[in-house]
């Protein structure tokens, strides 16, 4: 996608719903009833009390790849991911592994033993069917491979709401009240209409619009450098491919190739050898 058929990040903001990530994360996060009654609906679970993680942050070691999870919920024997993702990005089984491993990290590093780990569940609301078998949800948890029905009991279970697919499908109106909201911005319930309510209040918040802005502006700074970079290694590329093409068919040295093609010799002489060594 070129950048000038981007959308600028006040356009963004001024069309965002609660299938965007930073709304969801703030309306979930100032609005704990709301989120409760969420995880209530769609695990269909009763939760008497619970606490969303003061920071949604989690580093592995000092040295390793800190976790962002969007929506972190606490409560004495369970914990909750809430992730909404838009688009499939080919990861997220691997990423729904990594962020029930740093919860149990997270817990364990407040002095627990493993016995008492309390129950995981890593949710993704996701806007298209990542695993393409019509399914309006897909969970997951450890089973025996051989007989297929025992299971490991670690408690660690994933879950995949596919947004589309829970709105014709749910049988229960208020979860599929939910997902209709979610995908056409059209509140048809009462819970709906309070997270219409909840979604305005965000947009109306000068603070959290500054946030946003700042935040996409860092990234289509990045994206711009990022394709700029990509667009001179992909010609420095080719400078190497032709500089190697006079070695080959005009015999010409590699220093004079270089030269020619305006290619840097040091890449130009590292692909020489390669392939001189192959042969």
């Amino acid at each position: 996608m070129k950048e000038s058929t981007l959308l600028t990040p006040e356009q963004k903001w001024e069309q965002a719903t609660l299938a965007n990530n930073f709304i969801f994360y703030k309306v979930m996060r100032h609005h704990p009833d709301a989120c409760q009654h969420l995880l209530e609906m769609l695990l269909n679970i009763k939760i008497e009390k619970m606490t969303i993680a003061n920071e949604e942050v989690i580093d592995i070691d000092h040295d390793a790849k800190s976790i962002r999870l969007d929506v972190y919920v606490k409560e004495a024997d369970r914990v909750y991911d809430i992730e909404i993702q838009l688009a499939d990005t080919k990861e997220l089984p691997e990423r729904s592994r990594f962020y029930s491993s740093a919860m149990d990290l997270d817990i364990l590093t407040a002095g627990q033993d493993f016995k008492e780990l309390p129950d995981s569940h890593v949710i993704f609301i996701c806007m298209e069917d990542i695993f393409k078998s019509g399914q309006p949800v897909y969970t997951f948890e450890n089973l025996c491979l051989e007989d297929r029905k025992t299971k490991l009991n670690d408690r660690s279970y994933k879950h995949f709401f596919i947004a589309p697919n829970c709105a014709k499908m749910m049988k229960d109106k208020e979860v599929q009240g939910f997902f209709e909201f979610l995908i056409s911005n059209k509140a048809q319930t009462l819970y709906t209409s309070d997270l219409s309510k909840y979604v305005a209040d965000a947009k109306h918040n000068t603070q959290w619009r500054l946030q946003y802005m700042t935040v996409e502006r860092l990234e289509r700074y990045a994206f711009k450098n990022g394709h700029e970079q990509g667009l001179a290694e992909g010609q420095q590329q080719k400078a190497i491919e032709d500089a190697l093409m006079l070695i080959r068919e005009y015999k010409e040295t590699p220093q004079v190739a270089a030269k020619k093609m305006n290619a840097p010799l040091d890449k130009v002489i590292e692909a020489y050898t390669s392939i001189m060594a192959q042969r």
